[in-house]
């Protein structure tokens, strides 16, 4: 009968340690997948390169490289930073979890919008130029003194990505500590992924460009802009039923 029993509770023990990895991978999983398609679009590796080799221009393919290498380690870095601090930003301002939902959730799908239904292939680029206006180091400057900005930001990262990096921070927040440890691997995990693709791309920028067609580029993002629509109008959805629910309860 001890025996039994003994036996009863350690195959107890043991199907519970694989049902909290199981559902822990999941959520780190879910969270990996969300930022990634969240925010390729935004920091667009290929697109972006574009721009860097406008700004860089005639170098040699070393300097590409170590260039590469400082701004992918800078833009991991300041992912990482607003991804942690965002949530602590928010406090110190008085914004709730709702409204950030709500608010990143609109960005998010407005600028879906934008990439979906944009006419020319090379207006995300052009954008791209067009938010760095009177950014670009001047001919005598050193390279290596730009690499946060304006390489890092706001070529790599612009405020659209500082803002869909706090709503992510801040969406993963809302879980258990467990959870939250989980969904913010997740997010570093895409981080990573994403500071690789611009080292790769920026690091080999003269002969991508020439690898790869603008039309290639363009109907890849079209088809991520429509997943990220729909994951902004899922995002401010939830913000919407919990802030229902935080009314509900005060009133």
């Amino acid at each position: 009968m001890g025996c039994r029993r003994s036996s009863l509770i350690d195959d107890h023990r043991a199907q519970a340690k694989k049902t909290v990895p199981e559902g822990a991978t999941l959520l780190f999983s879910k969270s990996f997948i969300l930022a990634l398609t969240a925010l390729l679009p935004l920091i667009n590796p290929i697109g972006s390169a574009l721009v860097f080799l406008g700004l860089v221009r005639n170098e040699p393919a070393e300097v590409y490289r170590q260039l590469a290498r400082k701004i992918a380690f800078s833009t991991f870095g300041f992912l990482i930073v607003i991804e942690f601090l965002g949530s602590l930003l928010l406090g110190f301002f008085g914004i709730s979890l709702p409204i950030v939902q709500i608010t990143g959730g609109i960005v998010i799908a407005a600028t879906a919008w934008a990439l979906l239904f944009e006419k020319d292939a090379n207006a995300g680029n052009r954008a791209k130029h067009q938010e760095i206006e009177g950014s670009a180091p001047a001919e005598d400057e050193d390279l290596n003194d730009k690499i946060f900005y304006p390489f890092t930001f706001p070529i790599t990262a612009g405020p659209g990505t500082l803002v869909v990096t706090i709503t992510l921070g801040a969406h993963a927040a809302a879980n258990s500590l467990i959870a939250k440890t989980e969904a913010y691997g997740g997010i570093a995990l895409a981080a990573a992924v994403l500071s690789a693709s611009v080292y790769l791309c920026y690091g080999y920028a003269p002969k991508l460009i020439k690898a790869v067609s603008p039309a290639t580029v363009n109907g890849i993002l079209r088809v991520i802009a429509f997943i990220l629509m729909c994951i902004g109008v899922q995002i401010a959805w939830n913000g919407v039923s919990l802030l229902g629910m935080v009314l509900s309860v005060h009133h």
